[in-house]
């Protein structure tokens, strides 16, 4: 951080290009931040995989875009590069995006100052970033007003909230990333779409809270596509996470998985890049079938557990279970090569 102030001495801010360039600086320093895992970059997510949600969820000018844990404000600067290019502006699209589009709530004190000044750096002059716990609030209480029409967020997850926060949920659960989606499901419009990051366990867990999540999303909204990463997708964290991709309103009819296979192991030193998720961003309008996407129609999902394991039905599976007899006699051999090893030990001796 203080190699960014000291640059940005440097630069005069006459520019739009100037003021492009610091904001890259900016978000550099916050990758480097999380990569070298010191406070701050638990708050960045990787720029190609934020882009391609905003792809796929599309949000258009006019629309009102909310993270409720903004960290470093990705989610709604990408949104705003998106937007820019979307169409040729209008004075009163430019104030448009300036003033009534960009919303979010931050709860830790650092993260809200990174994600206001990345906000400010990216062209957004006057941030809506409030300095709250977006989980004190009690869901029942939001109205329509306060509702937004996309909701883009990675929450933060395995993080456990007090008795009392959680009695602002239907669903009781300590699981901070569980209480975010409630959220978000709350606070969307009918209509409007959502683009969520968390950990793939959600898809699988058996606990109540899970499982009556699960069912929550499904019926309230149309959970039309699932992106499964691979680990190492985030520096200096080993889960691995899936992206829900929604739209609230009508119940879940048939969901679209995309499992991203790599040839390459990911990690600080070779990130995720947009060319990797090319293919995700080609094949998703159509929902096209792959050796890497495949379908799940809801009326064939387990009811009681409303399981959505990723499983892909295209990758054979090459476990190969040998018999007892098979085992019992590898297990001879091996005794029989330790015994002549043993003997031969002996002799030497």
């Amino acid at each position: 951080m203080r190699e960014v102030i000291n640059l940005v001495d440097e630069l005069r801010f006459r520019s739009s290009a100037e003021k492009h360039e610091m904001s890259h600086l900016y978000e550099d320093k916050i990758k480097n931040m999380g990569n070298a895992g010191r406070n701050g970059g638990e708050y960045y997510t990787p720029r190609p995989l934020i882009k391609t949600i905003v792809k796929v969820v599309a949000p258009s000018i006019g629309n009102k875009i909310y993270d409720g844990a903004v960290g470093s404000a990705g989610f709604l600067c990408e949104s705003f590069e998106y937007l820019k290019t979307s169409k040729d502006l209008t004075t009163k699209d430019a104030k448009t995006l300036q003033k009534n589009t960009f919303y979010g709530k931050e709860k830790k004190s650092l993260a809200y100052i990174i994600g206001t000044m990345n906000m400010i750096l990216h062209g957004i002059e006057a941030p809506n970033i409030v300095h709250t716990n977006t989980l004190a609030e009690n869901i029942s209480d939001i109205q329509e007003r306060d509702r937004y029409n996309i909701v883009l967020a990675n929450p933060p997850f395995g993080g456990k909230e007090r008795k009392e926060v959680q009695q602002n949920f239907p669903i009781k659960t300590g699981e901070t990333a569980f209480l975010f989606l409630q959220h978000f499901i709350k606070i969307l419009k009918a209509g409007g779409r959502g683009g969520v990051v968390i950990k793939n366990t959600f898809l699988s867990n058996t606990d109540n809270a899970s499982v009556s999540l699960r069912k929550l999303l499904l019926e309230s909204c149309n959970l039309h596509t699932v992106l499964d990463l691979p680990g190492g997708t985030f520096a200096g964290a080993g889960v691995k996470t899936v992206v829900l991709f929604f739209e609230k309103g009508s119940p879940t009819r048939k969901v679209w998985f995309y499992q991203l296979n790599l040839d390459r192991n990911l990690g600080k030193t070779n990130p995720l890049n947009e060319n990797d998720l090319a293919e995700f961003v080609k094949f998703q309008p159509k929902k096209k079938d792959s050796p890497n996407s495949w379908s799940v129609k809801i009326a064939d999902v387990d009811k009681t557990t409303f399981d959505l394991s990723v499983k892909n039905p295209n990758k054979k599976d090459e476990t190969v279970l040998r018999s007892p007899a098979e085992i019992l006699n590898e297990i001879k051999t091996l005794d029989k090569e330790s015994a002549d090893i043993l003997k031969t030990i002996r002799r030497l001796i």
